[in-house]
């Protein structure tokens, strides 16, 4: 059994006390079709469910990416954390006490080290936040007046302040943290073997992850000073620059409310506090302009549905389609709100000081699907007037419309490009038809190169994975009287487990099922594809292997009668030989018989 940290027993119980059917449908849509439970995966973009869950044996299987697991590894890979972490989760869900965890010992040094620091920043931002009202934060506190947040907001944001170099770093020592600890905490820097604060005299934003837990801070400098106006945590043991989400564990509140419609994506932390402070509670932004792929996967697992509302100036559209680029790759309902490239009014918080919540309202409310947000965007760089600039628009425009799969919504787009332009819409709908014809035939000429280009599986593969799926789910045509052991000795593991008849579930405690892709696929097959087959497939499979065995039995019997020189040797080789034979021509199967 796989080193898990916890009894089998205990982890059995944890299960069967987290019904995968319940868990599973917080995350996702779930719904019954026949004697199993169907859903679009989370795991890969897709429109048709191809992710089943088998309720009686607890376990989850997709047919499109093969992600598979029990419910721990579900809320694990849902989540993003690790083992420990999703049983913590289901063990809270089912009021149960965690026993010790006595994992390996590399895997117990980093979960403690990832406990101490996340300790530490739990101790570092309320000590910030208890800072932000002491008299020595005056400077802090006329900033946070001017900008108008209130208490609530400075609550619910956990916003705070370093006072000086040497303050916080002094705080955690008397806590108990070592300097080292501090430093890998992402506070503390070293110089001259003295050890200080680098958000010394900064506002502080805590960042928090899901589970409300604090992994990193970013830090405004308050006054003018000509270095950066925000730092933030470098990266660390829980702090990954590309993954956060400043806002999330807030969001997940709301969804968990049941009070979440849409993820409105803004580019700072002023802006996300802005839009709470208007009643825009699901708003969210990153660390840093664009989206990286992790945030949109974290995003995904709340709501497929965003408002990306990202500055009017040029540095905040440019972010603006290459977050679009990502967010529709990901499989997104995805609109963009068009604020204006105007001084004073081009940002979320601008807009709601200078025009009210009811003008973003409307901005919102009139976000623009991706296609009309591009073309738009594309129209400012040509002078429609002239005939070949409506023509390079146009060529442009067109790749556009690869964004939009059905061939109804497309169709409205070519009517606006024809108003635009002029150009008659079979025109357009030639050069966008040999456009993309164009790039099949780039696709295929890069495919024809691969390396691989099989793509039917391996008839002895298959033949492995049907036997192996019969044992496991044990199938009454599985032919008791065979050692499947002397048919199949690579997976004898498995087979010694089929034996016992362990619920399915099971499986993933003793083996990583995610590195053992035929496994994997054994627990997902489909035993519906054969219909009234499965009983003749079954014994085809097992003649198929068995022969093989025979064969290479034969032929090697065949290359040591040719080596032999002793005759009573020789004539028993014979015999063998003749037994390989017979057994071959008669499809027996005594040799693999139990003994």
């Amino acid at each position: 059994m796989q080193n898990k940290g916890f009894p089998a027993d205990w982890l059995y119980q944890l299960k069967q006390k987290n019904n995968i059917v319940s868990v599973m449908s917080k995350y996702i849509h779930l719904e019954k079709k026949g004697g199993k439970y169907w859903a679009c995966c989370p795991f890969h973009n897709e429109k048709n469910p191809s992710l089943t869950v088998n309720e009686d044996e607890g376990f989850f299987y997709c047919f499109g990416c093969k992600e598979s697991g029990d419910v721990i590894s579900f809320v694990q890979k849902y989540e993003s954390c690790d083992f420990f972490d999703a049983v913590k989760i289901l063990a809270q869900n089912a009021h149960m006490e965690i026993p010790e965890f006595t994992g390996d010992n590399d895997v117990k040094e980093k979960k403690q080290e990832r406990e101490r620091i996340l300790s530490l920043l739990d101790y570092a931002y309320k000590h910030y936040q208890e800072n932000l009202y002491l008299p020595q934060a005056k400077i802090a506190q006329n900033y946070v007046k001017l900008r108008g947040f209130t208490k609530k907001e400075l609550d619910n944001f956990k916003l705070g302040f370093s006072i000086d170099w040497n303050e916080m770093v002094n705080f955690l020592r008397k806590k108990g943290f070592t300097y080292k600890e501090i430093m890998d905490a992402g506070i503390a820097q070293c110089k001259n073997n003295h050890y200080y604060d680098i958000f010394a005299g900064r506002l502080i934003f805590p960042i928090f992850n899901a589970f409300n837990e604090c992994v990193g801070f970013s830090a405004r400098v308050l006054g003018n000073v000509d270095y950066a106006k925000y730092i933030n945590t470098a990266e660390t043991i829980v702090f990954h620059k590309g993954k956060v989400v400043f806002g999330i564990n807030l969001l997940k509140a709301l969804k968990q409310q049941g009070k979440l419609d849409k993820i409105i994506i803004v580019e700072g932390q002023i802006d996300v506090i802005a839009m709470h402070r208007a009643g825009f509670s699901s708003t969210v932004a990153c660390m840093g302009t664009a989206l990286t792929i992790d945030n949109v996967k974290e995003l995904k697992k709340i709501s497929n549905k965003v408002v990306l509302c990202f500055d009017g100036d040029e540095a905040g559209v440019k972010a603006t389609i290459k977050s679009l680029e990502i967010l529709n790759n990901e499989g997104f309902e995805v609109k963009v709100a068009t604020l204006p490239n105007v001084k004073g009014e081009h940002d979320p918080d601008e807009i709601l000081k200078v025009k009210g919540k009811d003008a973003l309202a409307n901005i919102i409310e009139n976000a623009l699907p991706t296609t009309d947000f591009l073309i738009n965007n594309e129209l400012k760089k040509y002078d429609l007037k002239k005939s070949d600039e409506r023509g390079k628009f146009a060529k442009s425009a067109l790749n556009f419309l690869d964004y939009i799969s059905s061939e109804s919504e497309r169709e409205p787009y070519f009517e606006k490009l024809r108003d635009l332009t002029n150009i008659p819409i079979d025109v357009l709908k030639r050069d966008f038809n040999k456009s993309r014809n164009g790039q099949a035939v780039d696709n295929k000429k890069e495919k024809s190169n691969e390396d691989v280009l099989i793509t039917r599986e391996n008839g002895n593969i298959r033949a492995i994975k049907f036997i192996l799926s019969s044992l496991i789910y044990d199938k009454d045509f599985v032919d008791k009287k065979i050692d499947y052991i002397k048919l199949l000795p690579r997976f004898k593991d498995i087979i010694e487990k089929a034996k016992q008849n362990i619920p399915i579930s099971t499986y993933y405690d003793y083996f990583n099922i995610q590195d053992n892709p035929i496994l994997r696929d054994c627990i997902g097959m489909d035993f519906s594809e054969y219909e009234n087959r499965d009983k003749q497939y079954f014994e085809e499979s097992v003649w198929l292997l068995a022969s093989q065995i025979l064969i290479e039995k034969q032929n090697e019997l065949a290359e040591k009668f040719k080596n032999c020189d002793d005759k009573q040797e020789r004539l028993k080789i014979i015999q063998n030989l003749n037994s390989v034979s017979k057994a071959l021509r008669e499809k027996n199967l005594e040799d693999f018989y139990v003994r």
